[in-house]
């Protein structure tokens, strides 16, 4: 039946008064909303239970647990190395990333240096996955507010990324390419690596961020639906545990390849004295949805100059740390072509004798798109984790989106959830 208005003094108003336009009224009537996980904006992995007063969110209730992946309890069944494949399936964004900060902190346990190149082309990696990372989510955020233009803008260039994949691992989507100790192989080719990356970040790049921050970030209905909307102030944000552009966004000055380096950030990364790379870490102070986004398109472009610096003077030497003890897998020449490698790697794949890995816990982290992810491993000696469990980003910022949403109304939604670039592989672990 249609809707009918109640009477004027239903609301206990004096119609000869407006000064009640300017005054917040509860009339105990209030919508419950699915806000997903079949809206569009949510992808389907993840609900908003809205209550709503007027077209303003009264109550958020954020859930999860839409994909049932059991992540963290499968640590414990696989092996150092075959764990890789299911990190890969957290922030599927941007994969490579996941990979390199799980070997990260199996290295931290078992106390394994990385070579020169290992660490320059994990590096690079890095700064790519959060390129990935960070362009599927403001072109996202601008297709869901209705710019669809914007978003091709920013997932064309996407695709070069999965070519680049493709080529130093043979998968273009989840690329499982790290190893303890190294990567699953060696540049197949390294001029076309380098001529495909810096094609990339040099040309491709550079044109579709132009043609972004033209048509999305300059765009006055992008601004007044982001503007204002979905505040975070410093300190709260610092309350939240939140990391990442979210928590730069807001002025907090923290960035895990700044305050704890590692790889190519840190000083002396070959042992022969070679400076961490340049870049700065964007900071804004509005925190709101808009310097979000602004935020992710400033460290793209810091991750350019990164990438830049690295691919120059790409180190050489081998790319594994095959003579570092026993916990290493050989590569596919020392297998095929010694009796050392062949041995090697018959005790860590095919016998119960290998991945004598040390007992304690270890905590590592990296900076990656979202913020800082990190792994805790609680190792018992055997070929495999005791424990291993996450912390990812995602899910330590969906739980600011009861505080930002409520009190705003129900078309902010999207942009707020956007700005915080939830991937639903890392809430239900």
């Amino acid at each position: 039946m249609p809707y009918t208005l109640k009477p004027a003094d239903a609301f206990d108003i004096n119609v000869e008064d407006v000064s009640y336009l300017n005054e917040r009224v509860d009339t105990g009537d209030r919508w419950v909303l699915n806000f997903g996980p079949q809206h569009p904006a949510t992808h389907t992995t993840l609900r908003l239970v809205l209550e709503l007063d007027g077209e303003r969110v009264a109550r958020c209730t954020p859930h999860i647990g839409y994909l049932h992946s059991g992540f963290e309890k499968l640590g414990e069944v696989l092996d150092y190395n075959q764990y890789v494949t299911i990190v890969s399936r957290m922030d599927y964004l941007g994969p490579i990333a996941n990979n390199i900060c799980w070997h990260h902190c199996v290295e931290k346990l078992f106390g394994i240096d990385l070579t020169p190149r290992c660490k320059a082309l994990r590096t690079i990696m890095a700064e790519l996955s959060r390129i990935q990372n960070h362009l599927l989510c403001v072109g996202a955020a601008a297709l869901d507010l209705g710019a669809f233009t914007g978003f091709l803008y920013a997932f064309n260039p996407r695709e070069r990324l999965y070519d680049i994949s493709d080529l130093i691992s043979g998968q273009r989507f989840h690329a499982d390419w790290t190893r303890v100790g190294g990567a699953m192989r060696d540049l197949p080719d390294e001029a076309l690596f380098k001529r495909m990356v810096g094609d990339f970040i040099n040309d491709d790049l550079p044109r579709a961020l132009e043609d972004l921050e033209k048509l999305v970030l300059r765009n006055r209905i992008f601004m007044d639906r982001t503007m204002g909307i979905g505040v975070m102030s410093k300190e709260e944000a610092i309350a939240w545990s939140l990391t990442g552009p979210v928590a730069r966004a807001s002025g907090v000055r923290r960035d895990l390849r700044k305050d704890e380096p590692y790889l190519c950030y840190a000083n002396n990364w070959d042992g022969q004295g070679a400076k961490a790379v340049e870049f700065k870490v964007p900071i804004a102070e509005a925190g709101d949805v808009y310097a979000r986004f602004c935020v992710r398109v400033a460290e793209i472009r810091e991750s350019i100059k990164i990438v830049n610096q690295l691919l120059e003077d790409l180190p050489g030497g081998p790319m594994d740390m095959f003579s570092d003890g026993k916990q290493v897998k050989p590569p596919k020449a020392e297998v095929y072509g010694s009796i050392e490698g062949l041995i090697q790697h018959f005790e860590l794949i095919m016998s119960n004798r290998g991945w004598k890995a040390p007992i304690g816990e270890v905590y590592g982290a990296n900076e990656t798109a979202n913020g800082e992810l990190g792994y805790t491993i609680v190792g018992d000696g055997k070929a495999r984790p005791w424990r291993a469990a996450t912390r990812p980003p995602s899910f330590i910022n969906y739980q600011t989106m009861a505080k930002m949403t409520e009190g705003h109304l129900l078309s902010d939604v999207v942009a707020i959830l956007g700005s915080l670039n939830i991937v639903a592989g890392e809430l239900d672990r």
